[in-house]
């Protein structure tokens, strides 16, 4: 019979070892919630702000002309009575706010009364402010042009705001492009190099250093290689700011992780798969296309996703190479010839956003047209990665080894 003692020899027992790695743990658990807790709430801000760009209250509940008109500048119009005075009330309230922080512990009862005031201006400006929004007269440029008469000087201020009315047709038709467009060329050359370099090369130090270029490549800054795009293919080749310069400069962004990706999943497949289809007289690109590439199909998708994410969200790039800040034409619209749809430049929604955010005063004016493009865009990031992670999911069902 074992005693007590005995029977609790190999229980657990405190150690500054398993202080340490408990702490350890904990730690990286925790930085893993903060970084999940931030961007969360990155997205959680940009979807509820967004939405009321993207949503409207009333059937079909979601805003088409947001998602299908030109980018317009907004003409505001402010009723100047209601404005002077919304502006004199929020400055008798900072005057309050200094002058109650300047009072002494013990003027309890002005204190109260500075407070009450503050109360009853806030009120006032509140009830101001939904007035002058009810008052407010706002027009897209296609709106403004067809007023038969400007609203009264002597009674509206004045003022608009570039390519904050209208929506963002051209640059969804425009972002969806370019990244169809460069993800075909970038997986295209990307597996053909993978596929040499994985089945055809010859191990050396020339093939360690062509690997060790392609993972170096990775890490160059995007605007180096939107000034590379703007010096090859606009300047040298002719192309001007078109979408098949974009095309090729951001394929040539996405290369390095769809060749590193590409090469190592050919590389897992089991050489017997190989020597099988070789033993029974196929020739080596045979061997390679139907009993390799297959197989490693899941493999170069996921190099895909993460292809799409590095070039989707990229401005630099495209700034130099295919995007404009306003066209009002669709890609297919007013062609000469079939040939022209490749040497136009078009609106993209990570370039809209950059001069949107940056290039206009911020305000309730433009917040919409920012939040609002910034939810349509990570939509159609996430719709390209998920079309791949099914067609992933399916393809590893089909091919299981």
């Amino acid at each position: 019979m074992t005693t007590q003692k005995e029977s609790h020899i190999f229980s657990k027992r405190p150690s500054m070892t398993g202080t340490i790695e408990s702490i350890t743990s904990w730690s990286f658990r925790l930085a893993t919630y903060i970084v999940i807790i931030c961007a969360g709430y990155i997205f959680l801000n940009i979807a509820i702000n967004g939405s009321k760009a993207l949503f409207t209250t009333e059937a079909p509940f979601i805003n088409i002309d947001f998602l299908t008109q030109k980018p317009q500048t907004l003409h505001v119009f402010e009723p100047k009575e209601i404005d002077t005075e919304l502006t004199a009330t929020k400055a008798e309230i900072v005057s309050l706010e200094a002058k109650s922080r300047n009072l002494g512990s013990g003027e309890t009862a002005a204190a109260a009364a500075i407070e009450q005031q503050i109360k009853t201006l806030n009120q006032h400006s509140e009830a101001l402010d939904i007035q002058r929004k009810k008052g407010r007269l706002m027009y897209g440029d296609d709106a403004y042009r067809a007023l038969d008469q400007e609203p009264s000087s002597e009674l509206y201020a004045y003022s608009n705001y570039a390519y904050s009315g209208g929506g963002i047709g051209p640059a969804i038709v425009g972002t969806c492009l370019l990244v169809v467009g460069s993800i075909a060329i970038a997986l295209t050359l990307g597996i053909l190099c993978a596929i040499f370099l994985s089945e055809y090369s010859t191990p050396g130090r020339t093939l360690q250093l062509i690997r060790l270029s392609v993972l170096n490549l990775s890490g160059v800054p995007s605007i180096v290689f939107g000034l590379f795009g703007f010096g090859m293919f606009v300047l040298f080749f002719g192309w001007g700011v078109s979408l098949l310069a974009g095309w090729f400069t951001l394929a040539i962004m996405a290369l390095p992780v769809i060749i590193a990706a590409s090469e190592e999943s050919m590389r897992a497949i089991p050489k017997g798969f190989r020597e099988g289809s070789l033993a029974l007289g196929a020739s080596k690109w045979t061997s390679v296309r139907t009993n390799v590439l297959p197989y490693a199909l899941p493999g170069i998708l996921t190099s895909s996703i993460m292809g799409v994410a590095r070039v989707a969200g990229e401005t630099a790039p495209i700034m130099f190479t295919a995007a404009y800040a306003l066209r009002d034409q669709l890609p297919w619209e007013g062609l000469e010839k079939p040939t022209d749809f490749f040497f136009q430049g078009v609106m993209a929604l990570p370039y809209h956003i950059y001069v949107v955010s940056s290039k206009i005063p911020q305000n309730e004016y433009t917040r919409n047209m920012q939040y609002g493009a910034a939810l349509v865009f990570l939509l159609i990031v996430g719709f390209f990665a998920l079309s791949s992670i099914v067609l992933r999911i399916k393809i590893r069902k089909k091919y299981k080894w």
